[in-house]
């Protein structure tokens, strides 16, 4: 058995607490990626499991073993590090076989599971070499090739891509994706990167000030934020968040004024129970990029909504086009088709789809 329960992990240096108690069941052979701001706590985290860390408080359960104060070497965990940490003048074989090595496994053991690995990596044909003849991209197969040989029963990962440039760390990505897939292995993966962890997780705990605000899959936290935080965290570009008062005018709607006007967004129908509760008051309007468009090329719904505000940036990225305008005092972005762009400070008809509107606390921050 290869699941992880922690059970009100706790961790302080001195008097600063950066871990404040958290609690977190990992099913064996899920893929949970840590995702949150830097200085959060997912380093802290992962070192905690892994026991490079000392606990404060709380218990680490690997399978059905508390391992409060059993030695990293004895978890049956595998590590994989910003940093490839490769011996520069050990080829890419004695890099991998290191540690079997140390531990005195048989040669012919050694040479079965360097061969699958390889294999596995695709880097059968650089064995020969040494860490300074590979790209970034073939050293962090070699570090996870060591990883991997010693067939744990858990993987951790602590942002292994962010060396490696764009294009190598989408590669990347779906090099792992493939393996974890093929292994079946338990991990936990650290990223500060949200687009890592929206295409790698099976399941995202998204981190803040020592705390986890969400554990829910990709789809899950992207579309049902649980708070604030959340919202404007998770998604490239974050979604949009405008503060309002909500009114009853011949329905309810949400009042978002600016120098160049009053906009009265309607309340979704699924939302209006909730909302009349804050008549008069205010409220947080969450709108993803994608959920505004060019007037008429929203997707059909059951509630589409019209307003007019000046574009003040256009920001093509190729497959589509970002808009951004400004409203409620804030810079707004909309996500278009390229052939829906217009001009800079010119007047541009946006419509919403309210069907994917979100509503918020703006003092306790929780989504209605």
């Amino acid at each position: 058995m290869s699941d992880i329960r922690l059970r009100n992990v706790r961790k302080r240096f001195g008097t600063n607490e950066v871990i404040k108690g958290i609690d977190l069941d990992i099913e064996e052979g899920e893929f949970v990626v840590l995702v949150g701001p830097s200085g959060c706590g997912k380093s802290t985290l992962l070192n905690l499991v892994s026991g490079l860390e000392t606990l404060s408080d709380g218990d680490v359960f690997i399978g059905e073993r508390k391992v409060n104060d059993v030695a990293p070497k004895d978890r049956d965990i595998a590590m994989v590090f910003q940093s490839y940490a490769l011996y520069p003048t050990k080829s890419v074989e004695d890099n991998i076989t290191f540690g079997m090595v140390t531990r005195h496994v048989p040669r012919q053991a050694r040479e079965k599971a360097l061969a699958e690995v390889a294999d596995l990596l695709h880097i059968d044909t650089l064995l020969a070499r040494k860490p300074g003849q590979l790209s970034g991209g073939q050293r962090q197969r070699v570090a996870m090739g060591r990883a991997l040989v010693r067939n744990p029963d858990v993987f951790l990962f602590d942002e292994p891509l962010s060396n490696l440039d764009a294009k190598l760390r989408v590669e990347m990505r779906t090099e792992i994706k493939k393996l974890h897939r093929r292994l079946g292995k338990t991990v936990i993966y650290v990223t500060h990167d949200q687009i890592e962890a929206m295409s790698l997780a099976s399941r995202i705990a998204v981190m803040d000030n020592g705390t986890i605000r969400q554990v829910a899959p990709p789809e899950a936290i992207y579309e049902e934020p649980v708070d604030l935080f959340v919202a404007s965290f998770i998604g490239s570009p974050s979604m949009n968040l405008f503060k309002g008062r909500v009114v009853e005018n011949s329905g309810l709607h949400l009042e978002v004024t600016d120098e160049e006007g009053t906009i009265h967004f309607p309340v979704p129908e699924a939302l209006a129970g909730p909302a009349r509760r804050y008549l008069g008051r205010e409220l947080y309007l969450g709108l993803r990029p994608e959920t505004i468009g060019r007037e008429g090329t929203q997707r059909p719904c059951r509630a589409t909504f019209a307003f007019e505000r000046m574009i003040d940036v256009v920001e093509p990225t190729g497959p589509d086009t970002l808009l951004v305008f400004t409203l409620g005092g804030i810079e707004a972005i909309a996500r278009v088709h390229p052939e829906d762009k217009a001009p800079v400070d010119s007047k541009y008809r946006f419509e919403v789809n309210m069907d994917r509107a979100k509503l918020f606390d703006p003092e306790t921050g929780k989504r209605l």
